[in-house]
């Protein structure tokens, strides 16, 4: 009888200590695994890839959720890093070229790890997470607890090269994943992840990836995946009919660093250069792949994963020879679209085409975290849209563009159309608009014209999908007034 008694008591103990204990584990902060990398277009098969291998970024895909129609705030690398890593558009960090440090333009601005550090986090970087020629040697020093990691690969010069001497575009070398920059990443990444399970502390651990970034070097293995033969060049290479002539660019990324690349604008890149190119990013893409897979199965190989919150991204898209253009650098759709997948729970799994943007990033992984959300960031959270309780948390995703010297083109991109207004005499967004300052205008249709062949800008027949467009367009300027 007394052990019954004892039994009872005791249940009841533990009955009542587990309400206790439950909501604490439930509202406990979360960690996160930052993971970028450079250049990475959405050409996986998780974004509907029928070529590229990317098994393991799929997988984390169908674990998470995956934003179908997401877009960066400027396609290159250092304004696209400091508008996700702050929460701020590129108008506000005043960060739109590859040389300004983003704490000169503005010394107190908040950062994403800064935040997180703030609040009792371990918060460490390794390899490219901001880009370097926008921060100081530490990589953001108010960012981070730990020493910046940078990598070291077999040899680091030069782009990233394994045994290539010269400044070739391209590189196939029979060597292990280890010996690359990016395998450097991954073991520093998970001696990392080994400190933050030892110590139990909440981490942000920023994973920045070099690859699928020019020069294209990937192990032989990753080529010998795909078939060159197999490989096909993309259905339209003509600039869209009706479009401004400075929307575009020559590839002046491929063509100025690269020996084997014609430097020359006005001469075409050969067809088995443009191949060979093609063959490289997706060799890279699928190394980078097997990355990201050896980072986050470390994390399981520690128990860590079902209270970490797993972010993959790419900093902005890349023309692949679509409107016969190579790299970033404009305000079309292969440019500007981005991939993101947040994994966070099995409860928040699923897909969405509304319209999303990286300033969005900052308040999602804070509400994720279970952390408070700061004040004053441009993005809103997407737990929304991950929950499915709704369709669409704003009505545009907008990018911008300069050409210099006194363009600056902005884009609003919804589910169906993207329309976009270049603006002259150095007209930012944190003035008052005014339609005399608009030089050109675009409009394409994804729905009926998903290559982007023609401006349907002054088509009687988009007449109403203009104004629509322009007054999202608006409506965003008015916004930013406030």
């Amino acid at each position: 009888m007394k052990n019954k008694v004892f039994n009872f008591i005791r249940i009841k103990y533990y009955l009542l200590l587990g309400l206790m204990v439950f909501p604490v584990l439930a509202n406990a902060q979360k960690n996160v695994l930052f993971i970028a990398v450079d250049d990475l277009k959405p050409l996986m098969g998780c974004y509907g890839s029928e070529v590229v291998k990317t098994p393991h970024i799929d997988k984390l895909a169908r674990e998470g959720f995956v934003f179908k129609n997401n877009h960066c705030q400027q396609a290159v690398c250092a304004p696209s890093r400091a508008s996700i890593l702050t929460g701020k558009r590129p108008d506000y960090t005043r960060i739109w070229d590859l040389k300004t440090f983003i704490r000169d333009k503005n010394p107190d601005i908040l950062t994403m790890p800064q935040y997180f550090r703030q609040l009792g986090f371990q918060t460490a970087a390794v390899g490219k997470v901001f880009d370097k020629r926008s921060v100081d040697n530490q990589h953001d020093s108010l960012s981070w607890t730990q020493p910046y990691t940078d990598a070291k690969g077999s040899n680091v010069k030069g782009g990233g090269y394994v045994f290539e001497k010269k400044r070739v575009s391209t590189e196939a070398p029979v060597v292990e994943d280890s010996l690359t920059m990016d395998g450097s990443v991954v073991k520093s990444s998970n001696n990392l992840l080994d400190q933050f399970a030892n110590s139990g502390e909440p981490f942000f651990l920023a994973v920045g990836f070099f690859k699928p970034h020019l020069p294209f070097v990937a192990p032989k293995k990753y080529w010998d995946m795909y078939n060159r033969e197999d490989i096909k060049l993309p259905p339209f290479q003509e600039k869209a009919a009706g479009a401004p002539d400075y929307a575009f660019q020559p590839g002046w990324e491929v063509r100025s660093q690269y020996i084997d690349v014609p430097k020359d604008y006005n001469v075409a890149i050969p067809v088995e250069k443009q191949l060979e190119l093609i063959h490289g990013y997706y060799a890279c893409v699928s190394f980078i792949d097997q990355q990201i897979a050896n980072v986050i199965n470390h994390l399981d190989e520690l128990g860590l994963r079902e209270n970490t919150v797993i972010v993959l991204w790419g900093d902005h898209g890349w023309h692949l020879g679509d409107h016969d253009m190579w790299c970033k650098h404009t305000n079309f759709e292969q440019a500007t679209r981005s991939p993101l997948i947040i994994s966070s729970s099995k409860k928040m799994i699923g897909s969405t085409i509304a319209p999303t943007e990286f300033v969005d990033v900052f308040p999602t992984l804070c509400e994720l975290a279970k952390v408070k959300t700061p004040d004053n960031l441009d993005g809103l959270s997407l737990v929304p849209l991950m929950k499915g309780k709704e369709d669409e948390v704003k009505p545009v995703a907008v990018s911008q563009f300069a050409r210099w010297p006194e363009k600056m083109g902005y884009s609003f991109r919804d589910q169906r159309y993207r329309y976009t207004v270049w603006m002259t005499k150095n007209f930012r967004s944190d003035q008052p608009y005014d339609a005399s300052l608009i030089d050109a205008e675009e409009l394409y249709d994804y729905e009926k014209d998903p290559l982007e062949t023609r401006n349907f800008v002054n088509d009687p027949e988009y007449a109403d999908v203009k104004k629509m467009m322009v007054a999202k367009s608006k409506n965003y300027f008015k916004e930013q007034q406030k």
